[in-house]
């Protein structure tokens, strides 16, 4: 299998600890590619040139972090990382999706901040910190304690990365004590450790 990554990226990385929790490192070769380059290989793979993307043994193409993550969980070996069906599944998934909307809401500040300064728009970048805020509370409010390791609580963790790596001015923390606690126990997996953005 081949997965399309950037280093830096907060959705290939979730893709990446979960091949790493699940032991399959020895069949996922990591390839790194520049999405803005639309390099053919991950057009080939994810026409709108987005990472993460993975092409699997079949050849078949899968795109969005959340798809590869749970397909990837069914591959490999060890726990679940998301649930069987029932109210444990609908938590993680709550907790995922709010995780995972603060790393959207992150990726447009982050884009914004590369405009031309006198083309950004400070009513955007506003607005989205104050949404970003709200969010990190509101996912504090699901979050469960930091001994749990499913797929909500893996993307709450890397959310909180993503915000030290590229809005280090944000105090995420003070709106999100759980996730803070929960954060700094993840990041010392082994699997959070060896994809560390750089």
């Amino acid at each position: 299998m081949k997965l399309f990554i950037s280093l830096t990226s907060v959705f290939a990385r979730k893709t990446r600890i979960v091949v790493r929790e699940k032991g399959l490192t020895d069949r996922v070769e990591e390839i790194v590619r520049i999405p803005v380059e639309a390099a053919p290989d991950l057009l080939a793979v994810n026409p709108l040139s987005q990472i993460p993307a993975l092409i699997d043994d079949d050849g078949v193409a899968w795109t969005d972090s959340g798809l590869i993550a749970a397909w990837l969980d069914t591959q490999g070996e060890g726990p679940r990382l998301l649930p069987e069906p029932g109210p444990a599944y609908w938590q993680t998934r709550r907790l995922e999706t709010a995780a995972a909307g603060l790393n959207e809401m992150m990726a447009k500040i982050v884009y914004e901040n590369r405009r031309p300064e006198g083309e950004r728009s400070a009513y955007w970048l506003t607005r989205w910190q104050e949404n970003l805020m709200r969010g990190f509370a509101a996912a504090d409010a699901i979050c469960p304690s930091p001994d749990v390791f499913d797929m909500g609580t893996l993307t709450l963790a890397i959310a909180g990365t993503f915000c030290d790596f590229r809005l280090g001015d944000l105090d995420w923390r003070a709106a999100a004590p759980k996730a803070a606690a929960l954060h700094e126990v993840l990041e010392q997996r082994q699997s959070f450790i060896d994809t560390y953005p750089k």
